[in-house]
């Protein structure tokens, strides 16, 4: 039986909209995507789902409306925007993307100011370029972080309430460590993602990436932004044990192969301009294998 038959999806136009979700994660998240394949086929598209709203607002900002002026941007992420909080509200959609989103919204109950949430810090990229302080850059990785692990607590069971605050930490997590593989990638569109008042501890400015020569200055900032990685997936961790244990393998997984992301940086000698950090394929199977073997052994129980 395919995934979507498996989920009771068998309406033609949400199994499409559900579809198009699995092909944006497919081809933009591959880590992600891995993961979410050691999830029982019933459970996988909901977190297209909630993957493939993620990401079609992220082009809208840096990648399909690249063609476009900046205030042809914000006026298309505007569109977009209200067309699916208002759909959240009707519980209805014509979009190919919002259809299986508000299905999966509307199926496990997630609260619609996740989405609110997320919506802001896309609109916040069109507009700010920089963070003075990690208060400042959490208002953003709130949105476009911490409320997706939030919004894929319900689809991945919660056993308790205490699985809400790891998986925020967890998100917040990852996007810190893409925040350190991708200065270069940022700076290219105008963005530093960095807190510039822990950049300046180190004696590291604005300018001194622009020139995007590594420096020991650089190096110990970056260590700095590492090693807080690493503590939020550590306090992230005991939260598993809080989702369905059919869930936790594929929990496992992306917190190991995602914030594995800051141990490639630092085997690439931290130099975050010339090389971009990506978790080996023989590391992906490695970790894949053994949470594959969990998995189903969790299913079997």
């Amino acid at each position: 039986m395919d995934e979507l038959t498996s989920a009771g999806i068998l309406d033609p136009q949400l199994r499409a909209s559900y579809a198009e979700c699995k092909r944006l994660n497919a081809l933009h998240g591959k880590t992600y995507y891995l993961a979410t394949l050691l999830l029982p086929k019933a459970k996988r598209p909901f977190v297209h789902a909630l993957y493939g709203f993620a990401r079609y607002a992220d082009e809208i900002v840096d990648d399909l409306a690249s063609h476009l002026t900046p205030a042809q941007k914000e006026s298309e992420l505007r569109r977009w925007s209200d067309s699916i909080l208002n759909s959240l509200e009707t519980g209805k959609s014509d979009d190919h993307i919002g259809k299986a989103l508000i299905d999966t919204v509307s199926r496990f109950k997630i609260p619609h100011e996740h989405f609110t949430a997320f919506l802001h810090s896309m609109a916040m990229d069109l507009t700010v370029t920089e963070y003075e302080s990690y208060e400042n850059l959490m208002e953003y990785v709130y949105g476009s972080a911490c409320v997706i692990g939030l919004e894929m607590v319900p689809v991945l069971g919660a056993l308790s309430d205490k699985a809400y605050e790891p998986a925020e930490k967890l998100g917040t997590a990852f996007q810190l460590a893409n925040f350190i593989r991708d200065v270069g990638e940022d700076l290219d569109r105008g963005r530093v993602y960095l807190p510039l008042n822990e950049l300046r501890t180190h004696g590291v400015d604005r300018a001194m990436l622009e020139r995007r020569i590594l420096t020991p200055e650089i190096v110990s900032a970056l260590k700095e932004q590492i090693a807080r990685v690493r503590t939020l997936q550590a306090e992230s961790d005991a939260g598993i044990q809080f989702l369905d244990p059919t869930s936790r393998p594929c929990i496992q997984a992306a917190s190991n192969l995602y914030c594995g992301i800051v141990d490639e940086v630092e085997k690439n000698g931290y130099d975050i301009f010339n090389h971009r950090a990506k978790t080996s394929i023989g590391k992906r199977l490695k970790v894949a294998g053994g949470a594959y073997l969990r998995a189903v052994l969790a299913r079997a129980l």
